[in-house]
């Protein structure tokens, strides 16, 4: 892949309407944060991001998210700036990617 392809099939990195915008990511993972999925598999993703959200509110949340999704920062430098451990830049960042993955593929079909 070369520097200017987009890492992540976000509608801000690759401009086409069927990919999920970076504020539909947003709104899963904080939706999800708000009402995590009892018996599903990928339920850890939920978790972590209530303890996340508890920990750092909405805000830095967001930022990190895009940080990753559309300007391509890696996972733990996203969260430069933002008072925030790196760690939960990969956190973020692994879990805002299964999301729009799953985005992705509910549009699918």
């Amino acid at each position: 892949m070369s520097d200017t392809e987009p890492r992540y099939d976000v509608r801000e990195q690759t401009g086409d309407p069927d990919h999920a915008s970076v504020d539909d990511v947003i709104d899963l993972v904080v939706h999800r944060a708000q009402n995590p999925r009892t018996e599903h598999e990928d339920t850890h993703f939920d978790r972590t991001m209530a303890t996340v959200i508890d920990t750092y509110g909405t805000d830095p949340i967001r930022t990190v998210i895009h940080r990753i999704l559309v300007d391509n920062e890696p996972f733990r430098t996203a969260t430069n700036g933002l008072e925030m451990r790196n760690v939960d830049g990969v956190r973020i960042g692994t879990a805002a990617s299964w999301f729009l993955e799953e985005l992705n593929a509910q549009d699918d079909g």
